[in-house]
């Protein structure tokens, strides 16, 4: 079997990095960019100035654009957003900043060798965590490549279910017309709750250079370090890797937090936001129900 002068030199470069990862306190340090293409019609946009939509879309900002470190080892990882102070004057989105905190990520660890997956999670003040068997994805593998810096990427496909956080509280509600529609038989669809889950197209680049079987948020499963993943309008991709840093992190799993499954955790979710909604059908005079505990 004759190999081409690429696929040499990239099999080459796989069995040097194999035998870099054999090492005992092999380790490395991933930083990757995230970021969101914001939907203005979402927030009324159709109705704005080209002028107030920039000025929300810089507002939002620090809630659609973020940075994140992963921290991995021959079997494990940490994935969470890098701690970075704010500039003076910039905030995290305001009210609405503070709301959608609620429902970013927490930190997550991954371990390949036993199979498990734990993220800690606070929702509104409550701490969980969230402990699984690594999910399962059935990558399909592309020939398709790229460069990503100085390392030769392959592409590969899949489906997957993500938290349908971004619609958790909709636009309805907001007014007492509204409020009124829901006594309307002919408006049923329109208040109902939206699903918490929906599955979405994942693209994914690996690279081999890195055979460790790690990537962003809960994404792994192939043959070399994820570089880069969409997912619907949302890019994270790596914008820096440092190999066997000179300050090792420390891997370990999470133990804070109240420990519940993934689908006990969105019928939290799913409860807590049919609370806010209530609020917000009520108006400013707040004649909807007041939220309560866990």
């Amino acid at each position: 079997m004759k190999l081409s002068i690429k696929k040499l030199r990239i099999l080459c470069l796989f069995l040097i990095a194999s035998s870099s990862i054999n090492a005992q306190d092999f380790q490395g340090k991933v930083y990757y960019q995230s970021k969101t293409a914001i939907d203005m019609s979402a927030f009324g946009g159709n109705q704005m100035s080209e002028e107030r939509k920039k000025q929300i879309a810089e507002r939002m900002k620090s809630m659609f654009e973020k940075t994140y470190v992963l921290s991995f080892n021959k079997s494990e990882s940490n994935y969470k957003e890098d701690e970075v102070l704010a500039a003076p004057g910039q905030g995290r989105g305001g009210r609405w900043g503070g709301m959608m905190s609620s429902f970013s990520a927490g930190p997550i660890y991954k371990n390949v060798k036993d199979n498990s997956f734990l993220q800690e999670q606070d929702f509104f003040g409550k701490l969980f965590l969230i402990k699984e068997e690594l999910p399962e994805f059935e990558w399909k593998m592309g020939s398709e490549t790229k460069q990503i810096g100085k390392y030769m990427c392959f592409k590969a496909t899949t489906t997957h279910i993500v938290d349908n956080n971004t619609n958790s509280f909709g636009r309805r509600g907001r007014g007492r017309n509204n409020a009124n529609k829901a006594t309307d038989s002919t408006n049923t669809e329109e208040v109902k709750a939206p699903s918490l889950t929906k599955e979405v197209e994942v693209t994914a680049w690996y690279t081999m250079q890195i055979p460790v079987s790690q990537g962003p948020g809960e994404f792994w499963g192939l043959p070399g370090l994820i570089l880069e993943v969409n997912v619907e309008n949302t890019t994270v991709y790596c914008s820096k890797i440092i190999m066997n840093p000179g300050e090792k992190a420390t891997i370990k799993a999470p133990t804070k937090g109240k420990e519940i499954t993934k689908d006990k955790y969105r019928e939290v979710v799913r409860k807590k936001s049919e609370e806010m909604r209530e609020m917000f059908r009520g108006g400013r005079g707040g004649s909807g129900r007041r939220g309560g505990g866990f």
